[in-house]
């Protein structure tokens, strides 16, 4: 089949004829199918039930240093917990607070302590006129729902295959010191599942900034999800935390991280990794407001993973589960679309999203027909701030929830409505 674009408009009518044709079919099979989200599947989730029956008694809920974990006490987490979280956050220890069930939660728990308190003696950002932020698309749609929550000015950045133009950051963070932060997913990026190279860590720990208490938070939410069962084939990320206290500048990171997409999401634990300066300012705050996190959940994931090895060998099997998954969407977008023309999508190595470029204007387009006929999207404009995207293009497909064969049909719809999307602008 010739590329749309090479086609006559009375050849490009009678595929869209055709198309459509294909698209009632679809619509009376009443489906009812899900690429929104990023969940496990529920035989991902079986993965981790034994981690339910870790304690049963007494003597279960002891800790290594004798904490009964079923009392108050102990705010910035189990000594063990801590060290189980350092190895995701490729930090000490020490440098560790592990939280509740959301690394989300913690990401807008510090926005918050900056706004009302500054950060290691500097200005209450809500004391300025207005704050901005540093925003990489396509991104997570709930980093800027944080920002935009609290009324933060959202500055995208484009993404490309190492990460955000750095070019672009360095230029507004040295000229504008009302840019306080920037969001970043860096290993396996939501959706493009981009590894930032060591050249933008770098970068980002040693630029000018015209604001002092610039802060980088680094979600590294895809850590341990690999796709690939051999090292080798793996991305490995420099450390935010060792190219900043390199570069001069030791405070000027976050990291979270979590095990929502590790055990069960909902029931997990969750960290920040930080500066002992920021740590230490980090506990000063929250010990108004929090007496501990749930100490037993802590103890029954180290029981249940161990150590790095056990965490490792925890999500090969996730990684086995997810694998043919993505190779699914890679041989139905190519099947579907290579010839059409007009569309890109990304070929990630880990991570849980594939980030999928429809022609200009046709993503609102291909995402209310996959809805007509049973399949529900992430809305078109998630992944840029304010949910504006403005060539209306991005679309993140979100393939690790569905079973096999439910995820065949779905990507069968949505092939299908890429194609009369397009074969309709062409048409206009």
């Amino acid at each position: 089949m010739a590329a749309f674009e090479q086609m006559n408009r009375t050849e490009l009518q009678s595929e869209l004829d055709r198309l459509k044709e294909e698209y009632a079919q679809f619509k009376a099979k009443g489906l009812s199918l899900n690429m929104a989200r990023g969940k496990p599947s529920a035989e991902q989730l079986d993965l981790s039930l034994p981690l339910l029956s870790c304690i049963s008694s007494a003597q279960d809920c002891i800790a290594e240093d004798g904490t009964d974990c079923r009392n108050y006490g102990v705010l910035d987490g189990l000594p063990e917990a801590k060290r189980l979280m350092a190895t995701m956050l490729d930090d000490k220890p020490e440098n560790v607070i592990v939280g509740g069930n959301s690394s989300l939660t913690l990401m807008g728990n510090a926005v918050a302590r900056c706004l009302d308190f500054g950060t290691l003696g500097s200005k209450p950002w809500a004391q300025y006129p207005g704050i901005k932020w540093i925003c990489p698309v396509p991104g997570y749609d709930r980093h800027f729902g944080i920002t935009e929550s609290f009324g933060i000015e959202m500055i995208p950045v484009k993404m490309n295959e190492n990460g955000p133009d750095m070019d672009e950051v360095e230029r507004i963070v040295a000229e504008d010191d009302s840019v306080k932060g920037i969001w970043c997913v860096p290993k396996y990026s939501n959706p493009g599942g981009v590894t930032y190279s060591k050249e933008v860590v770098r970068r980002l720990a040693a630029m000018p900034c015209a604001a002092d208490d610039f802060r980088i938070f680094w979600d590294n939410a895809y850590s341990v999800h690999h796709l690939n069962p051999f090292k080798a084939d793996q991305d490995q990320l420099l450390d935010i935390a060792e190219a900043c206290r390199e570069a001069g500048n030791p405070d000027r990171y976050f990291k979270f991280a979590s095990t929502s997409k590790v055990t069960l999401p909902g029931a997990g634990i969750s960290a920040i990794a930080a500066s002992p300066n920021n740590i230490a300012e980090i506990k000063k705050r929250m010990a108004t407001t929090v007496i501990s996190y749930d100490k037993l959940n802590q103890l029954r994931h180290v029981r249940f993973l161990k150590n790095a090895d056990g965490l490792a060998a925890h999500m090969e099997k996730h990684a086995d589960i997810l694998r043919p998954k993505f190779t699914l969407v890679e041989n139905e977008l190519t099947m579907g679309l290579s010839e059409v023309g007009g569309c890109t999508w990304t070929k990630p190595r880990g991570g849980y999203f594939v980030s999928f470029d429809a022609p200009e204007g046709c993503a609102k387009r291909i995402v209310q027909l996959a809805k007509e006929a049973g399949v529900t999207m992430t809305d078109a404009g998630a992944t840029w701030p304010y949910k504006h995207d403005p060539y209306d293009s991005n679309i993140r497909i979100a393939p690790t929830l569905p079973p096999l064969y439910e995820l065949r049909e779905a990507l069968n719809v949505f092939v299908c409505c890429v194609k009369i999307a397009y074969a309709e602008k062409l048409l206009a």
